[in-house]
């Protein structure tokens, strides 16, 4: 039997517990399970791709995940998991509104490879609210985002922004 393989794609900027959450249970389903962080300068990114890597990689070796890789990719998400070897893609659902577009992206993702399916899954009711957009924003104005990223995701969005803040004034 082959190993099932699972891709969670996102551009995780930054990491989230709703997405380290989601991560979790994934992990607990598939064999493996490739977080795949887009390089997707068109959202305007507050972190670099390699940022974006390298605290997702931290947060996964602390959670000890040792089915779970991290990798970016730039390519339409249907190619990098064919040459992945995946047949599922992992989505986050944290309202009905995020459903629509995701529904979307699900079948035209299905008519571009038949072969591949689309989990939804829900995080914990505690961090449904939780976005990435929303912890930069609190961020931004010096509130505490503890309890929506861990301690180093934390601490890495308030130097960013601090140097983001010093380079324009």
């Amino acid at each position: 039997m082959s190993e099932k393989v699972a891709i969670y794609p996102g551009t995780f900027d930054p990491i989230t517990y709703g997405h380290l959450d989601i991560l979790k249970r994934a992990a607990s389903i598939f064999d493996k399970v490739i977080i795949a962080v887009a390089n997707n300068e068109r959202k305007g990114p507050l972190f670099s791709v390699d940022e974006r890597v390298r605290m997702i990689e931290e947060c996964v070796e602390e959670m000890g995940l040792n089915n779970v890789s991290v990798e970016s990719f730039d390519s339409l998400l249907i190619e990098y998991a064919k040459s992945k070897g995946a047949r599922v893609i992992i989505r986050g659902l944290r309202a009905v509104s995020d459903f629509e577009y995701e529904f979307q992206m699900a079948l035209m993702n299905r008519k571009l490879y038949p072969s591949i399916e689309t989990f939804f899954m829900m995080p914990s009711e505690q961090y449904t609210y939780v976005s990435s957009r929303i912890v930069k924003e609190i961020a931004m104005y010096g509130g505490s985002v503890s309890c929506l990223v861990p301690p180093k995701v934390a601490e890495r969005l308030k130097e960013k922004l601090a140097s983001k803040n010093a380079g324009s004034v």
